[in-house]
């Protein structure tokens, strides 16, 4: 079993729900007491919001890239970044580090298209859903059309994201509005709904709604545990 590395506490809510899913995973897999060998380092989130609300992403990748190589000296086979965001900056990442960064957004994109899907609504912060680090490596690298809400509704999901459940807040009001959004996106065409960050699945899951949903931490932490056990560098 190779060691699992996460870089965590963006937000340790969403962190926790990785520990927790990956854990799970592992015991399946193996059965009796079996969990995973994990190595984590966890930020404190204020400093990276401020630095992508400030738009310093080189200072928030050097942070993460300082994060990433405590990660690897803890003895980690390969990194988990536990944030649909941050992976804005994993170049930077992987330029600082000799073990491989499992991608979220790749392990999304082939479980999409497992599903015989091509076109998918995309929910997360407003830097996922606008900036080309997320919604371009769809596109471009697996060849998904991509769909977004309109500008005053990814100001609404982006707040909420940050107001209210980075606080471990949830909120029946803001889940009715991420439903609406969502129904939005399947009328203008969206044949599912990628929910791009980490933490929108402790607002909406698919049991709240008839439009197929791809929750991006339970796909990662099970790609997570795939890649554990796997006899693959």
């Amino acid at each position: 079993m190779k060691t699992i590395g996460l870089l965590g506490g963006m937000s340790w809510e969403s962190t926790e729900l990785y520990y927790r899913l990956i854990n799970e995973g592992m015991r399946k897999a193996l059965g009796k007491l079996h969990s995973a060998r994990i190595a984590m380092f966890s930020v404190d989130f204020q400093e990276l919001e401020e630095l992508q609300h400030e738009g310093r992403w080189e200072e928030a990748g050097e942070l993460s890239a300082a994060a990433a190589r405590r990660v690897e000296a803890a003895g980690a086979d390969f990194l988990v970044i536990c944030s649909n965001t941050m992976h804005k900056v994993v170049p930077q990442v992987e330029a600082a580090i000799s073990i491989p960064v499992l991608h979220l957004t790749d392990a999304t994109a082939r479980r999409v298209k497992e599903q015989q899907i091509g076109t998918v609504g995309l929910l997360g912060t407003r830097f996922t859903m606008e900036h080309d680090f997320y919604r371009g490596r769809l596109t471009e690298k697996h060849g998904l059309n991509v769909m977004v809400p309109s500008e005053s509704d990814r100001n609404l999901v982006h707040r909420i994201i940050y107001d209210e459940l980075c606080l471990g807040v949830v909120k029946d009001e803001s889940r009715r509005e991420y439903l609406r959004i969502m129904e939005h996106l399947r009328e203008q065409g969206a044949q599912a709904i990628i929910e791009g960050c980490t933490e929108i699945v402790l607002l909406v899951n698919q049991g709240h709604t008839d439009i197929p949903l791809f929750d991006t931490t339970a796909i990662h932490t099970e790609a997570a545990v795939r890649f554990a056990l796997s006899s693959g560098v």
